[in-house]
């Protein structure tokens, strides 16, 4: 008995089959059945209804759109030398995701290899890369030298690229600033003729648009979008003339300790400025070491009272109102006149003279009296004619138009010192353009900084042979005895005119000086007119025909020269003249 109990109790269990619950299984396949169902309908909204966007996702993954840089337009002279070019350079960038993923800092060493090309500090080089470790670019050096860049690859640092770029470079240097300016950066213009006509030169970039793999190699080119080169632009300058008249101009600055200086000329014939200089100037190719003070445009942006410089427009303001003809003789007493309160006087005493030997003598008192013999709506007139109060056609950016006088009432001392130049500001190009107008023999036209063909049409301002006979009398001003005989040149028939003004504080006027020229040449058929500016000069000597006249005469022989202009003295009448006004008064 106890045997049999010990082989039942070893014997196995059979399990029960299983059994299907139908419902539950059910319930599964209609799950399972939706899930499939959803899929489906997924993919085919995807694929059928909405592809676009699939598309799009994975083209932000792979395709990439790259610029085409066009290259900015050359500017020249109107010899066709070059005055701003477009040079290839490199900019150097890095990746700092990709620098820290190679772990690319460990090797110090190189990184500061790296520094030291790019003239950075090596310390703030690194921690400009850690601040911006989750940016996938930044700049470390914009245009780079090409022999810097081969450098630069060849230290094979991860995450370190380099870009094509352009940069601008003017081989005139410091002799054209102010006139062609400079770029930024970014390839834009910030100063002068690269800001003025900025979008002529500019052109347009191009585009190309590739797809990438996942290592950065172009697989296919998809599009590409044609750049569009920058222009040329050819100025009215004539490099040889703005050479020999800057550093004329900066010899002066330097010879007469001046703040700065400024001369420009025209061609009388077109309104083409044919040199615009400025001492102090600056390299606009060294980029740290340009100052504000140094990089303004002076011969457009300053204004001055001209002075003296104005006494041929009253002459001739006189003769077209019939207020006085050549025959005319005008008392200037002992040198003092007497006007309400105040007095004008004469430097030195003239006496009884015609309108030539008024001039030639820069008499105060002289055109004073013409002043006042008419309205001065009429003197106003005749100054707003020859270009004052107005923009002078150059539309440089930072252009002063000066300042004109506008009053209901105006006192007879007011007049008078209008008469020699006080009351009213102008820039030195303003005063250039009034000259070109006289030795046009009154045809006022606008200047222009670009390049003309032919003679320019203008506008008939004054009467030709009253500016004829004004252009003689100036003449006289640069003979023996004139107050700008230091502006003759040997050989030409020279008219200039010398003045000199306090310059303007508030409330008043300073202690220092401007000096300055203004005049033609040759008188026989006039082609240049020059004005030339001196600021402050420090010294004995600061009267303009002292400082500016000089620097007024070399220049203009220098530019007759060079433009082949013929010699022409002794072929006019000035000479006579000259001889008639010495025989009204001979007390010189």
């Amino acid at each position: 008995m106890k045997k049999r109990s010990t082989k039942s109790t070893n014997r196995r269990t059979p399990k029960a089959p299983p059994v299907l619950i139908q419902w539950r299984f059910g319930l599964v396949c209609v799950f399972i059945g939706l899930a499939l169902a959803a899929l489906v309908a997924r993919a085919a909204y995807i694929q059928v209804i909405e592809p676009d966007r699939l598309r799009h996702e994975g083209d932000l993954r792979s395709i990439r759109t790259e610029q085409v840089p066009s290259a900015r337009g050359m500017i020249t002279d109107r010899q066709g030398e070059a005055l701003a070019i477009s040079v290839p350079v490199q900019a150097v960038w890095a990746d700092p995701v990709t620098v820290f993923k190679h772990q690319g800092l460990k090797n110090v060493d190189r990184w500061h290899a790296l520094a030291d090309v790019l003239g950075l500090d090596r310390q703030a080089l690194i921690d400009k890369i850690q601040a911006n470790r989750q940016r996938r670019f930044i700049y470390l050096q914009r245009q780079v030298r090409p022999a810097m860049a081969a450098y630069v690859d060849k230290l094979e640092l991860p995450g370190i690229g380099l870009k094509a770029e352009s940069r601008r470079f003017y081989p005139s240097a410091e002799v054209s600033a102010h006139l062609v300016g400079m770029t930024g950066i970014d390839g834009h213009g910030l100063e002068g003729i690269e800001r003025r006509f900025d979008d002529w030169l500019a052109g347009e970039h191009g585009k190309r648009t590739v797809r990438k793999d996942r290592f950065g190699r172009v697989v296919e080119h998809i599009a590409t979008e044609d750049k569009k080169e920058g222009q040329s632009l050819t100025l009215s300058i004539d490099q040889r003339l703005q050479a020999i008249a800057y550093r004329a101009i900066k010899q002066a600055v330097a010879d007469y300790r001046a703040t700065s200086g400024s001369l420009v000329m025209v061609d009388v014939k077109t309104g083409e400025v044919m040199a615009m200089v400025n001492a102090p100037s600056y390299n606009p190719n060294n980029r740290s070491s340009l100052k504000s003070f140094n990089m303004r445009n002076r011969a457009i942006t300053d204004v001055f009272e001209p002075g003296s410089t104005m006494k041929p427009f009253v002459v001739l303001t006189a003769l077209e109102n019939g207020v006085a003809d050549m025959d005319t003789v005008i008392d200037t007493g002992n040198g003092i006149m007497q006007i309400g309160g105040s007095r004008v006087r004469d430097v030195s005493k003239v006496g009884k003279a015609n309108l030539a030997r008024i001039l030639k003598k820069s008499s105060n008192i002289g055109v004073s009296k013409l002043s006042l013999a008419m309205p001065v709506e009429t003197l106003l007139g005749q100054y707003g004619s020859f270009g004052l109060g107005t923009g002078t056609g150059v539309e440089l950016v930072g252009e002063s138009v000066g300042h004109f006088p506008s009053r209901r009432r105006w006192s007879d001392f007011e007049r008078a010192t209008l008469a020699f130049g006080y009351g009213l500001s102008v820039t030195p190009t303003q005063l250039v353009r009034a000259y070109a107008t006289l030795g046009s023999l009154g045809i006022n036209r606008p200047l222009s900084i670009l390049k003309r063909e032919g003679v320019t049409e203008g506008k008939q301002v004054a009467s030709r042979e009253n500016a004829y006979k004004v252009l003689q009398m100036l003449e006289g001003v640069t003979q023996e005895g004139g107050s700008a005989r230091r502006a003759a040149v040997d050989g030409y028939r020279v008219g200039a005119k010398t003045g000199t003004a306090k310059v303007a504080v508030a409330g008043g006027y300073g202690d220092e000086y401007i000096g300055y020229t203004a005049g033609l040449a040759p008188i026989s058929n006039p082609k240049l007119a020059m004005v030339v500016v001196i600021n402050e000069p420090q010294g004995d000597k600061y009267y303009g025909g002292q400082v500016a006249a000089p620097v007024f005469s070399s220049v203009m022989k220098s530019a007759l020269q060079i433009l082949n202009i013929a010699p022409d003295a002794g072929t006019g009448p000035a000479l006579q003249v000259a001889k008639h006004a010495n025989e009204v008064n001979g007390d010189e």
